[in-house]
């Protein structure tokens, strides 16, 4: 095929195939010249052990608290799926958090902190040592791990970055669609679908199935179940597959002046065997190793439930708060009852169904809330049930007759 060019068509293609080369090079470029892969992760006692089919870059640690977390960015790394947790961390999860980075994330069982670690001669394991500290003890900041230079992977040559104007940010994020009657008077129930976006959250061993994906779908079905009984209007926290910061999902519901909130989460354990829902409430003292510890420190709103402290002194400031909070503590964990109670008809709940935890999701000093593990993903039977229609419908059904259940209780009490 013979194509005739004008001199101004010519040089625009010219121009045009010259610009398409040098992205297509930078893009090329972007990549790590050498990328290993996680093959796997064990987490014994005190010690961590990271193993590569390749070479990387380096890695960096850091700590997480509310909960208590230790992470791991592996740099020219490519993530895998699971791991092997016991002792100190009782659950880890990865994930690609850019192109050139896997991030390792450690669920601990208490607080603590890595204190020495490096790289196998051949720069393809990773070995970290932990120790249990104090919940005050925890800093911030990183540590830097590097293989030796003769196994060290080769970062890109260069980069080329494409920057475009975003505008102005906003100051929050925006609210979300009130689904339900248009009637301001009926209670107001916020959902949260955890994790979203770059953060995965748990992902399965068995069929892949990934923790922000599960629980979106059943966040939507409690929603649907919700609006039909035509009780109450309810709102959720995202509807596709966005990050939102824990400070934004239960702000979310203070904004909206939420009568309650509920965040949905699908667990992870190292034993496959571990089964079954667990309701979390905050509370300030945890109730067992595995429930987390209260922050030392909660953030101040000018405005707690309703009363301006902006012209009150810090002592009765520090009352008033203290007074909500406790309200709004034993409103959640009488829900939390409810919760197991209504639900148990329809799903099979743990030992201990009901534990006070320090989830930063569950900390609006004015809003009752829960946190509801629907779940393990590590567990085979739970994921086919998280996973089916049937089973969504049957969490739906019984979180319904709990709320409903709830307020029919307020307004009977009122």
């Amino acid at each position: 095929m013979r194509f005739d060019w004008t001199k101004k068509a010519l040089a625009r293609h010219k121009r045009a195939m010259a610009l398409a080369s040098i992205l297509f090079s930078a893009l090329l470029m972007t990549q790590p010249a050498q990328a290993g892969s996680v093959s796997r992760i064990e987490a014994r006692g005190s010690q961590i052990t990271v193993s590569f089919d390749d070479l990387v870059e380096g890695a960096s640690t850091f700590s997480l608290i509310g909960p208590d977390r230790i992470a791991i960015d592996i740099r020219g790394g490519k993530a895998g799926r699971g791991g092997y947790a016991s002792g100190i961390v009782k659950s880890v999860r990865q994930g690609q958090y850019n192109p050139n980075t896997a991030r390792i994330v450690f669920d601990l069982e208490r607080p603590a902190v890595i204190t020495d670690g490096g790289f196998s001669n051949d720069g393809k394991r990773l070995t970290l040592s932990l120790q249990s500290v104090g919940q005050n003890q925890i800093a911030s900041g990183r540590k830097s791990f590097l293989p030796p230079v003769a196994f060290r992977a080769e970062p890109p040559k260069s980069s080329y970055s494409v920057k475009v104007p975003l505008g102005k940010p906003s100051d929050s994020v925006s609210l979300p669609k009130i689904y339900g009657p248009n009637d301001p008077s009926r209670p107001l129930v916020v959902i949260d679908a955890g994790h979203g976006g770059h953060d995965p959250g748990a992902i399965s061993p068995h069929g892949g199935k990934v923790e922000k994906n599960v629980v979106l779908a059943i966040a939507t079905a409690v929603r649907d179940r919700l609006v039909a009984g035509g009780q109450v209007r309810v709102a959720l926290t995202r509807e596709t597959d966005k990050f939102l910061v824990l400070e934004e999902r239960y702000g979310i519901a203070r904004r909206l002046g939420a009568d309650l909130f509920m965040s949905i989460h699908a667990d992870a354990a190292g034993n496959e065997d571990a089964s079954g829902a667990t309701v979390y409430t905050l509370s300030e003292v945890a109730s067992d190793r595995e429930a987390a510890k209260l922050a030392a420190r909660e953030n101040r709103s000018n405005i707690i439930n309703g009363i301006n402290l902006g012209g009150a002194t810090p002592d009765v400031s520090s009352i008033l708060i203290d007074l909500t909070q406790r309200e709004t503590m034993n409103v959640s964990a009488d829900f939390a009852k409810l919760l197991h109670r209504e639900s148990s008809r329809q799903m099979t709940f743990r030992k201990i169904p009901h534990r006070y935890a320090s989830f930063v999701v569950l900390k609006a000093p004015d809003t009752p809330s829960v946190l509801f593990e629907t779940g393990y993903l590590t567990n085979k039977d739970d994921v086919a049930f998280l996973n089916s229609r049937q089973g969504r419908s049957k969490v739906a059904a019984g979180v319904a007759s709990a709320v409903e259940a709830h307020f029919a209780r307020k307004l009977a009490m009122r």
